[in-house]
């Protein structure tokens, strides 16, 4: 994609409706600036009351990661109203972003702020600088170049899984193959699992409802499992490296996008008892690619369908102490340049 230039507030929020991918809501997002440039795009939700030191902290840590920024700009996201002459609406959690900041060599360069229909400078009254409406954002120059190319704003980061199937005659199917594959040797169940994968990454469609029930069956036994989702980015490193997002080589992002087409996907032909490895997999992809809340969601849907899910329980910890995927913390391995997005 060509380079933009960002001038006005519509072209910040557009900017970062579309490297999201969906309207923030209750949210800071912050954008790093490296040579007037902007870098690293982070989402957070905004903090409870008393916790906004240790949550800017975070965000300043986070930051910190994109190792030549020297400047933030940032945008809150909030319904509360802003009075003249009053505080600006989460004005503490601001002035702790700013501290934090400054710790770590950054400063805000400037910043804005977005209620429900509107949006202006957060530094200043209303009256001082009039606000815009957020309708203005639709005649961004950026806003029609990425519409252009395909990209959409989704009203909120919710998902929407397809619907699955509770066919017995399905959940029996998985069950019979998984049997059989309980027959085989551990190195050639894994072998056999990995080569189906490995087919399905490699094809340009769909597969037959028969190998959808082996690669659900497959993805019963927690060794294959594992090694399943390790093959997804398409890296020739150690197992944890892969899983925890920590190579030296790129993603191959194109084949990370199928492998979770396919799985929801296969989610679709699943019943509820052998839904969770597959949620579990795709709340990875999520995590991997930055989106945090997403990966989350995916999580506590999987716990939903088996709350004894082990993986998916410490996938939750980790992601729910803050824990960012390695892969976003360089531009140059990052999914669509993304970089620390813990949408």
């Amino acid at each position: 994609m060509e380079r933009f230039t960002i001038e006005t507030p519509a072209d910040v929020l557009s900017f970062i409706g579309h490297t999201l991918g969906f309207w923030p809501h209750e949210s800071l997002v912050c954008v790093t600036l490296v040579d007037n440039h902007v870098g690293a795009t982070l989402r957070v939700d905004l903090p409870k009351p008393g916790a906004e030191i240790s949550h800017a902290r975070t965000i300043a840590e986070y930051l910190a990661h994109d190792g030549h920024a020297v400047g933030v700009i940032f945008a809150l996201y909030t319904s509360m109203p802003a009075e003249s002459g009053q505080a600006r609406p989460h004005a503490a959690t601001i002035a702790a972003l700013t501290g934090s900041l400054a710790e770590q060599g950054m400063s805000i360069r400037d910043g804005l702020l977005v209620g429900d229909d509107t949006v202006s400078p957060y530094d200043s009254d209303p009256p001082g600088k009039p606000s815009l409406p957020l309708t203005s954002m639709q005649a961004s120059q950026i806003n029609a170049e990425f519409v252009y190319r395909g990209s959409t704003i989704a009203p909120t980061n919710r998902i929407a899984l397809p619907a699955s199937t509770e066919d017995f005659q399905t959940a029996d199917a998985v069950e019979s193959c998984a049997k059989s594959m309980q027959k085989l040797g551990v190195r050639d169940a894994t072998d056999r699992a990995r080569a189906l994968w490995k087919e399905m990454l490699e094809a340009k469609s769909f597969p037959t409802d028969e190998r959808i029930i082996r690669l659900i069956a497959s993805l019963q036994f927690p060794t294959i499992r594992d090694q399943l989702m390790a093959d997804i980015p398409g890296i020739d490193e150690p197992m944890d490296r892969v899983l925890l997002a920590q190579t030296n080589s790129k993603p191959h992002w194109a084949r990370v996008e199928w492998a979770e087409q396919l799985l929801l996907h296969a989610y679709t032909r699943s019943s509820t008892p052998h839904s969770a490895p597959i949620l579990t997999a795709i709340a990875f992809i999520s995590w991997w690619e930055g989106r945090g809340s997403k990966a989350h969601q995916y999580l506590q849907l999987a716990l939903e369908a088996d709350p004894d899910y082990r993986l998916a329980r410490l996938g939750d910890q980790v992601i729910g102490r803050g824990t960012v995927a390695g892969w976003t913390m360089d531009r140059n391995t990052a999914y669509r340049n993304r970089g620390l997005g813990a949408s």
